[in-house]
């Protein structure tokens, strides 16, 4: 895309669209979104003549961009979307198959991990999803596989606090009485559990998958010792499980459930994000709160 180089009108308009609908996507604001690719494009004309003509692939470099916009829009504003912006997102062609639902389940995930989810959904090449993002390509694989189970999450069948209550403390007796085959059959197929040990405690470092490998490694975790106990207690809003060890707690554990199965596990083994349920002990409000 030199000043000498002539390039079809079609592929002028199909990389401007791609652009703009990975930007909507992201942002869920179709006039953000005009804004972004426009600063994008900026970007690209104040590059140095020779600079430009040492981009082999003008439109990967001007996808990076863009992403890296978004991401920083992202990141000041929280992620999050209003109402009339999933309207004006909902109004565009890439996003009416969507509908209201897989949009406000975007607006949930963390700005990295709908990056990575939005750019693979596009067919963007692994390297350079994880260029955008800043993460490495497994780091970007597991974002992805994240956002893709949490937004199957959202679509399944809404759970009623009653069924989500239900859900947790049967998985509570599946633990107590370490009962693998019980425990698995509260998990959904392809569940898929996440520990967060934050390289402060030797927790698995990958996602683990389905129901019989992630009921077994929750049941090596929570294996009875003297001194250890699980209990149900309110984890963001839902009952979820907390774990101690002595007066401390060890490890919080919240689930997402859907159609009366766990989808989703999320075990929180990180001390430094466990403080505010050690403190909460201290001042004697061990039985609630959310987690870190």
């Amino acid at each position: 895309m030199d000043r000498g180089e002539a390039v079809p009108i079609a592929e002028l308009l199909e990389e401007r669209r791609f652009l703009l609908e990975v930007a909507n996507w992201m942002l869920g604001n179709l006039a953000q979104a005009e804004d972004v690719v426009g600063e994008t494009y900026r970007r690209w004309y104040e590059l140095p003549d020779a600079v430009r003509r040492w981009i082999t692939v003008p439109r990967a470099w001007l996808a990076k961009t863009s992403g890296a916009i978004c991401l920083s829009r992202l990141a000041l504003s929280g992620g999050g979307t209003s109402g009339h912006e999933e309207d004006a997102a909902r109004s565009t062609g890439v996003a009416e198959d969507a509908g209201r639902i897989v949009l406000d389940a975007l607006e949930s995930l963390s700005p990295a991990e709908r990056a990575a989810f939005v750019l693979d959904a596009f067919g963007m090449a692994p390297g350079t999803v994880a260029d955008i993002v800043g993460r490495t390509e497994p780091e970007v694989a597991e974002l992805t596989d994240r956002a893709r189970q949490w937004l199957r999450v959202r679509r399944s069948q809404p759970t009623t606090p009653q069924q989500h209550d239900a859900v947790a403390h049967a998985v509570l007796r599946a633990c107590a009485a370490q009962d693998g085959d019980l425990l698995a059959s509260l998990l959904c197929s392809d569940v898929i559990a996440f520990f967060d040990g934050g390289g402060k405690v030797r927790a698995l470092t990958g996602p683990v998958h389905g129901s019989r490998p992630v009921a077994d490694s929750l049941l090596t975790l929570l294996a009875g010792r003297p001194r250890a106990g699980l209990t149900a207690q309110s984890v963001n809003g839902r009952t979820g499980l907390v774990a101690r060890y002595g007066c401390q707690v060890a490890a919080v554990i919240s689930l997402d459930v859907a159609d009366d199965h766990v989808a989703q596990v999320w075990v929180t083994l990180n001390p430094d994000k466990l403080r505010s349920w050690n403190r909460r002990r201290t001042h004697g409000a061990l039985g609630s709160g959310r987690s870190p």
